[in-house]
């Protein structure tokens, strides 16, 4: 067969995408994910495994797909991955599991993303049984209810552990839900792959900030033999420079927080309005940026975003950044903002801004970009959104006496294990690396869940 050309899936048209909220991508219909399936080569060893954070057996669940047998594809990825159809749409495959596979270097690599959300959503259709576990053992805390959390509280239970998933939000999901855009993720599969989890026996509490609600001490004395901390890294990073308090100047993590998590793109049917003027500027080039952007443009924004470097070493993905074009979102490459202005009432009408040069490649590898003398000039703008990064909240870490913190403000823990300098008490995710993928946090979260295990056996860690 001729394995050199990959199934694309069906977008939504450009012109009526920018108007709603709705998902852009389709997905794979049946006839192509099986077409895609025996893409496979089915390689003896293979590679893609190796690239995958949470080791799904990623030949094992496309070979059930090319058989059209969806119901084994999908109990294949759930014996690693709780969460598909999540990460079948977020996760950066393109740099993992696809960039390893042996035919990527002939031809396209097999579509090992979309036909994992294309499992998850049969899974939808067909209402697949699984078995549920008992809940016997060890009561374990679980800090955080995004990624990491999820990851970690599914593979405990699975392993006979009594596990309370403990939220601050009043919805489960973390940057799953109040961070990513509905036209990326729909809320509904969040919502369902965490039903699934809570079938496990998890038990979910929300409207619960562990470090307020109740103290860190608390926990220890209500049994919990091992605590995970999973909180992510939910705090705005500004650029520090003037006029940042000006009325139409967003964190990304406001701005999305507001869209997503409280629906602002559907007030006054929701309770939480969101503003933006006729031209809004994005700053940053990674994912946030650009889910920023999109959102911003479908709530009737003409909207560019401001990168400090060029296209070539922006850190989105690609497919995002494509669409971002397509959608009609300018972009500024080697531009950077040094002021925003504002106006006699307070609210922003310009940003100041300087042109670039790159240079030598700086800490991240990147070329590091160089401020060209003489080059400022100010752009017009009624609103700006700043998706810089983010950090770790300090709100729960700064509450646990003896929890080593690294000089970015995060938990310093064992990249293996997740242990950290508190005995019986774990980290994982964004919390310990800053920001960075969901499947680089659920990774963290199965490593520290299998380390968690041998520590209530009484085993060495490092075995």
């Amino acid at each position: 067969m001729d394995r050199s050309k990959r199934m694309e899936p069906e977008k939504q048209p450009v012109s009526q995408r920018v108007r709603n909220f709705e998902e852009v991508s389709h997905g794979l219909t049946k006839e192509n994910a099986v077409k895609e399936a025996l893409r496979c080569l089915q390689c003896k060893k293979p590679a893609c495994v190796k690239g995958c954070p949470v080791e799904i057996n990623i030949p094992g669940f496309i070979k059930k797909i090319a058989e059209k047998d969806f119901e084994g594809a999908i109990r294949i990825l759930k014996e690693k991955n709780v969460l598909p159809g999540i990460c079948g749409r977020v996760c950066p495959q393109e740099t993992q599991c696809e960039q390893l596979c042996v035919l990527g270097k002939k031809a396209s690599p097999v579509a090992i993303g979309l036909l994992e959300r294309f499992a998850a959503d049969m899974e939808k259709e067909k209402s697949v049984p699984h078995i549920v576990p008992a809940r016997p053992g060890w009561k374990v805390a679980v800090i955080g209810s995004g990624p990491a959390g999820i990851t970690c509280a599914s593979e405990l239970v699975r392993n006979g552990c009594q596990v309370t998933i403990f939220e601050s939000l009043h919805m489960p999901g973390g940057v799953l839900s109040y961070g990513i855009p509905e036209f990326r993720l729909p809320k509904r599969i969040v919502q369902e792959e965490i039903e699934f989890v809570k079938k496990l026996g998890v038990e979910l509490v929300t409207d619960f900030i562990v470090g307020k609600t109740i103290t860190f001490d608390d926990l220890r004395s209500m049994g919990y033999r091992a605590i995970f901390i999973g909180v992510g890294a939910g705090l705005p990073t500004f650029a520090g420079i003037p006029g940042e308090n000006l009325l139409g100047v967003y964190s990304a993590n406001e701005f999305l927080t507001r869209v997503n998590l409280m629906k602002a793109y559907k007030f006054p049917q929701s309770d939480t309005p969101i503003n933006v003027g006729e031209k809004v500027a994005v700053i940053g080039g990674g994912n946030v940026a650009l889910d920023s952007a999109r959102s911003a443009l479908r709530l009737g924004a003409s909207v560019t975003v401001l990168y400090r470097r060029t296209e070539k070493e922006m850190p989105a993905r690609r497919e995002e950044y494509e669409n971002a074009r397509e959608e009609g979102i300018a972009f500024e490459f080697l531009t950077l903002p040094v002021e925003f202005t504002g106006d006699d009432s307070g609210k922003l009408c310009g940003i100041k801004v300087v042109r670039m040069k790159l240079g030598e490649p700086d800490e991240s590898g990147r070329a590091k970009p160089i401020p060209i003398p003489g080059s400022e000039t100010i752009l017009q703008f009624q609103t700006a959104i700043v998706a810089i990064g983010q950090r770790p909240n300090p709100v729960l870490i700064s509450t646990i006496s003896g929890l080593k913190i690294g000089r970015h403000g995060t938990i310093e823990a064992d990249s293996e294990t997740g242990a950290t300098s508190i005995e019986g008490v774990f980290a994982g995710g964004d919390i310990t690396t800053g920001a960075a993928t969901v499947i680089s946090a659920m990774g963290a979260g199965k490593k520290s869940a299998q380390a968690i295990i041998k520590y209530l056996q009484g085993l060495d860690l490092s075995s």
